[in-house]
């Protein structure tokens, strides 16, 4: 048959099911495609073929005789490498971690139940602390659309296998827009779902064998098609929401776009794709008025300092004594005009419960204000990324900056701008591909909706994939 890679997870199950290819055949030509790519993209960084193969011919025979199959029976997927996987611990990036053993994380754990046949893992940079995928341990992951440029992060390993069709469908997290991100910027699908909607279990970070479900992280599903957003959330959610996604008519949509926000940064290349989508959008129908959720400038700083305090519980004692120092030099630059705002090391830092409670209650205000917004419109469409996926940049990260189409640089920590009101507040985002940029890279844009309403965003995604197109591969050669 045709090249079945390339099909997406929905149209792989459904030759399962009419006996058209058998689990094994299909694991092997997955892993055709991983040989032939491996090399340029190291996207999947380590493998457990023998017990993967053990699966699939089990699912055969299962089949074969008539067994109901799970919703995931035969289908051979990789998975981010911060979750433990049975064979195949969390190594986060880390040699220190390879080591440890550990049962199946709780979203990998319903994966399989559901008869995902796992056999490798993703690459994720150290701690899946970056918006660039590499660590020492497995090297650099490249972008399909162009090899010298990154895959995002910290999903990047995931969103460049699925790009590369190495995998139909991928488990990743997002705390700082890490499913998001690398959707992005390898121009597939990903879903943040609402927080608390999907087990962390078996996520590292936090450090391994913490039971706590961090505040802002969430686990959710990759994709090249919204059909398989909603298929494998289905899969992972801890309740039926999912399963009871409604349907959007296109024509009835009501979207708000929000892509004006002083003090959010937004490549020229960037706003031009998501205009002409939005127009495109309009022309056919969809009612679009433009918004402004809330206070961007007051909700970034209520998110920094959450965010500040969920990255300081997993560092050691030492480092963060290193960078509270670091953070400090900075802030009296920043106070005397030396240097802006922009560095890392405004993220290293303890919070006083005092601080925590101020900032959680900054976006517990956001949230009541988003409930007429919500009333109003079906969802928000808004930019994921100030820029288009950007050559590799390895320097410290209060060296790096995000270049522009017009020889401009942006401050690397406007990464999190855009990314923020979702994550902040707890709500469902999903990122769809957008078109491509002037520079023939990928721009995705994020459907972010109410808390609890993922059912409500993955259809307004469905629907617009329907209607204007979704996934586009990477070109080859």
């Amino acid at each position: 048959m045709a090249d079945i890679t390339a099909l997406d997870a929905t149209a792989q199950l459904q030759a399962l099911e009419t006996r058209r290819i058998s689990a094994v055949e299909l694991l092997d030509e997955t892993l055709r495609r991983h040989a032939a790519c491996k090399s340029e993209i190291n996207a999947v960084v380590a493998t457990d073929l023998e017990r993967a193969r053990l699966r699939a011919g089990a699912i055969d025979e299962h089949r074969a005789k008539g067994d109901p199959p799970g919703a995931l029976a035969g289908l051979p997927m990789t998975i981010k490498d911060t979750f433990d996987v049975e064979g195949l611990p969390a190594s986060s990036g880390l040699k220190a971690l390879l080591g440890r053993r550990a049962p199946d994380a709780g979203a990998v754990a319903r994966a399989k139940h559901a008869g995902a046949v796992i056999w490798g893992k993703t690459n994720t940079p150290v701690m899946a602390g970056d918006w660039q995928t590499y660590n020492a341990l497995y090297g650099t992951t490249n972008n399909p659309w162009n090899l010298e440029r990154t895959t995002g992060g910290s999903s990047g390993g995931a969103a460049a296998a699925l790009a590369a069709r190495v995998t139909a469908l991928e488990i990743g997290s997002d705390i700082g827009g890490s499913l998001r991100v690398p959707a992005a910027f390898c121009g597939v699908f990903s879903h943040k779902p609402t927080w608390g909607l999907v087990s962390q279990q078996g996520h590292v970070p936090p450090r391994p064998g913490t039971v706590a479900e961090r505040d802002l992280n969430v686990v959710g599903p990759m994709a090249r098609s919204a059909r398989d957003l909603r298929l494998l959330l289905s899969v992972l959610e801890e309740g039926p929401l999912a399963a009871r996604a409604p349907s959007a008519e296109f024509t009835e949509l009501k979207l708000g776009l929000w892509i004006e926000e002083p003090g959010f940064p937004l490549d020229g290349q960037v706003r031009d794709v998501i205009e002409t989508f939005v127009a495109e959008l309009t022309r056919r129908g969809v009612s679009v008025e433009r918004v402004r959720p809330t206070d961007g400038a007051a909700l970034l700083k209520a998110y920094r300092l959450l965010l500040s305090a969920v990255l300081a519980q997993d560092m050691q004692p030492a480092a963060l004594r290193g960078l509270e120092r670091m953070r400090g030099v900075a802030l009296l630059a920043r106070r005397l005009g030396l240097a802006p705002d922009w560095t890392g090391a405004v993220l290293a830092r303890t919070a006083t419960h005092a601080e925590w409670l101020a900032a959680d209650e900054a976006r517990a205000k956001v949230g009541r204000e988003l409930r007429g917004l919500f009333g109003r419109v079906t969802a928000v469409i808004a930019p994921i990324t100030p820029v288009t996926a950007f050559p590799h940049d390895h320097r410290p990260m209060p060296a790096r900056a995000l270049p522009t189409a017009d020889g401009g640089k942006l401050p690397y920590l406007s990464m999190l701008n855009w990314i923020a009101l979702a994550t902040a507040c707890g709500l469902p985002a999903t990122a769809v591909p957008a078109g491509l940029a002037a520079d023939g890279m990928p721009v995705g844009v994020q459907i972010i909706g109410p808390r609890g309403g993922d059912g409500r965003t993955l259809a307004v995604a469905q629907a617009i994939e329907d209607a204007v197109g979704g996934f586009m591969p990477p070109p080859e050669g």
